[in-house]
């Protein structure tokens, strides 16, 4: 049986519609993940700072979400990161630098509630400068992070250092 042009489309566009939907069904019988705040699994890193992942897995593809808690005083070394990454501030004030000066009096404080995008490939250093400071990033993986001062290690008192 010979299929005339628009039997084959309609063919064509049907079998495009079972199969977006097919797509979709998967795509949304998905589980969704609460974690509440006394479930939060925090690890340790250098110089006191805390971080529990909470989502995914930042050395991995996909989307990940990761917490991380500084103490007074404490921010990371200038740095940046291969992947885009976006940083919700959860309470206290996060103190933001966008050189690789690691001088505190360069920093933008960010309250509770705000947001900073961290573009991938840009230098910054960010901590907690009066009072622990807790923060949210989000972010694709894999990600990596590459040090301005590598033998300052990835967290200290900040100083000026050019």
């Amino acid at each position: 049986m010979k299929l005339c042009g628009i039997t084959k489309l309609c063919i064509v566009i049907a079998s495009v519609i079972v199969f977006s939907s097919q797509a979709q069904a998967q795509a949304t019988a998905k589980d969704f993940v609460v974690i509440k705040p006394d479930q939060v699994v925090w690890g340790d890193a250098p110089a006191g700072v805390k971080t529990a992942v909470l989502y995914g897995d930042p050395n991995k593809p996909g989307m990940y979400v990761v917490r991380n808690i500084f103490p007074e005083g404490v921010m990371s070394t200038p740095h940046s990161h291969s992947q885009d990454r976006f940083v919700t501030v959860i309470k206290g004030t996060w103190y933001a630098g966008t050189d690789a000066s690691w001088d505190p009096a360069t920093t933008v404080g960010l309250p509770a509630g705000s947001m900073m995008f961290h573009p991938a490939g840009v230098v910054h250093f960010d901590g907690a400068l009066k009072g622990a400071t807790e923060i949210q990033i989000i972010g694709m993986g894999p990600v990596s992070t590459t040090s301005v001062y590598p033998k300052e290690g990835r967290f200290g008192a900040p100083r000026k250092l050019n």
